[in-house]
């Protein structure tokens, strides 16, 4: 099973796709869960997705979790697969719950009620492909299965 989650693609295209993704994904992230960038912060946050939109808690709780530390375990490259795999279902939901009414582009003009979904099947694209390839080089994922295979080949049979 650890095999299976932080396995990885030792080359640069995963690398540069999970750092981007986590740093545009930080933002946001930071935003609902610190205030940060003229956010609302955890509070304000949750009272929008639960008030607002009416999304349950556990959903609303779920997407800052998944902004925030999500993008920060994507920077580090540590259980992309799983984090990606998360991002996947979040832009998903994202899409249905409050972009799709809206169209295909976002609203470069000011024409629109608000965003469409363009960006987020790009964000889609990218952490499908993270599924797929895993972290890339210079990740935790890469160390973790490095060590595996250090302590697998000097220690005795299991």
């Amino acid at each position: 099973m650890k095999k299976a989650i932080f396995k990885t693609y030792n080359n640069w295209s995963p690398t540069i796709l999970r750092l981007i993704l986590g740093l545009v994904l930080l933002g946001h992230g930071s935003q609902k869960f610190l205030g940060w960038f003229g956010g609302y912060g955890f509070d304000g946050t949750m009272d929008f997705f639960t008030g607002k939109i009416g999304l349950p808690w556990i959903i609303g709780f779920l997407v800052i979790v998944i902004e925030f530390f999500g993008s920060i375990s994507l920077l580090l490259g540590f259980a992309t697969r799983l984090w990606s795999i998360s991002m996947v279902i979040l832009f998903i939901g994202i899409i249905y719950t409050s972009h799709i009414q809206n169209g295909f582009f976002m609203n470069w003009f000011g024409n629109q009620k608000g965003e469409g979904y363009e960006f987020f099947l790009l964000a889609i694209a990218i952490s499908t492909s993270l599924v797929f390839t895993g972290s890339g080089k210079y990740s935790v994922d890469c160390l973790l299965i490095k060590s595996s295979k250090n302590f697998l080949s000097v220690s005795p049979t299991l």
